[in-house]
């Protein structure tokens, strides 16, 4: 039997290919998100605007752990591998996800769609001074998730406000704030 017959080495060659394909799978990072949990109980006397800031606050912390997060520093690391983004345009969308854990109201779920066009590196990278294609990504990923989730959060505020209204908020309140990334084709 020659080295090309031998069904041990067939094996360890389909296990060696099996085990890089996983990596890769690991390595491909396409969204980050950040999930923040407030398990104090406003007052009873709390007013609905109260309530609904509380639940902005909670927005505005999820927001900050995700623009913070690592998962965000390797979607714009993205942009520096060659192909990966192709001309380094991109599309995503921003979620927003409200969840009243003590309640039986579904889930809040706001959506806000962005683009990444490659003039808006070209004009960050006056504004940065810096020629590194992920720093530039970076930042330019941070603007987008925070208008993002501002439009998200304006779209779902009557939903919120019938939240506050219908006493959901009454409890544990979670919000997941997730910036998905896609190439364009």
């Amino acid at each position: 039997m020659n080295l090309r017959n031998n069904p041990d080495r067939i094996l360890d060659s389909i296990d060696r290919e099996r085990s890089r394909d996983e990596d890769r799978r690991d390595a491909f990072t396409r969204d980050a998100s950040a999930r923040e949990l407030d398990t104090e109980v406003p007052d009873s006397d709390a007013t609905p605007s109260e309530r609904i800031r509380r639940i902005f606050r909670l927005i505005e912390r999820s927001y900050t752990s995700a623009a913070s997060g690592p998962d965000m520093q390797k979607l714009a690391q993205r942009f520096q591998a060659i192909g990966d983004i192709s001309n380094h345009h991109a599309r995503g969308d921003v979620s927003v996800t409200v969840s009243y854990l003590d309640h039986a109201r579904p889930d809040d779920v706001g959506l806000s769609p962005f683009e990444i066009l490659p003039a808006q590196l070209e004009e960050i990278k006056k504004v940065t001074k810096s020629s590194r294609p992920d720093a530039n990504a970076l930042r330019i990923l941070r603007e987008d998730l925070r208008s993002g989730v501002m439009g998200a959060y304006k779209k779902m505020e009557p939903r919120l406000r019938d939240a506050v209204r219908e006493r959901a908020d009454i409890g544990h309140v979670a919000v997941r704030v997730t910036m998905d990334l896609r190439p364009t084709g």
